[in-house]
């Protein structure tokens, strides 16, 4: 049975974010160590996965939605931690949601493409120039990622089972 609360999609989303704190973005892909660097890496991570989610239409729809709750939810105290007031965390949210879509879109548009790269230097290097292994290996690993996550079961995925 699919998630249903908040809850229930906690393991996957603490999956996704130890995806996206993996070391070896940082180091291998150069992705910068910073509080953009990791959000916009943890947004590739989500991305890859809500993407997958995509596929099963209706049937995922009740763990996308817990899962961009989860992500919001992260990202308010995230904001709050680092100081940022209630008068604008809204805004600041709002503001991540329109660029985690705008991510999906992108990420999406480069996997039918067959190429991530300019995706990834607009997205998560953010117009920067990684040395061309580093943007390589960034761009193989989420491909890979998509791919492992396209034969993985649904439950598994709801599960917080990650390939």
């Amino acid at each position: 049975m699919l998630s249903k609360t908040r809850d229930e999609a906690l393991p996957l989303y603490v999956a996704i974010v130890d995806r996206g704190r993996a070391e070896h973005w940082y180091v291998a892909g150069a992705v910068p160590d910073t509080v953009d660097g990791r959000f916009d890496m943890i947004a590739a991570v989500l991305a890859m996965v809500l993407i997958r989610l995509e596929r099963d239409g209706a049937s995922a729809a009740p763990l996308t939605a817990q899962l961009t709750e989860r992500f919001v939810e992260d990202m308010d105290g995230q904001l709050r931690q680092m100081g940022i007031g209630d008068i604008v965390v809204g805004k600041h949210i709002g503001k991540m949601i329109s660029m985690l879509g705008g991510r999906i879109g992108a990420y999406r548009d480069g996997l039918a493409a067959g190429d991530l790269k300019p995706a990834l230097l607009r997205n998560l290097y953010r117009a920067g120039q990684p040395a061309p292994a580093a943007l390589a290996h960034a761009a193989t690993e989420l491909t890979r990622l998509h791919a492992a996550l396209a034969t993985t079961p649904l439950a598994a995925i709801d599960a917080g089972e990650l390939p």
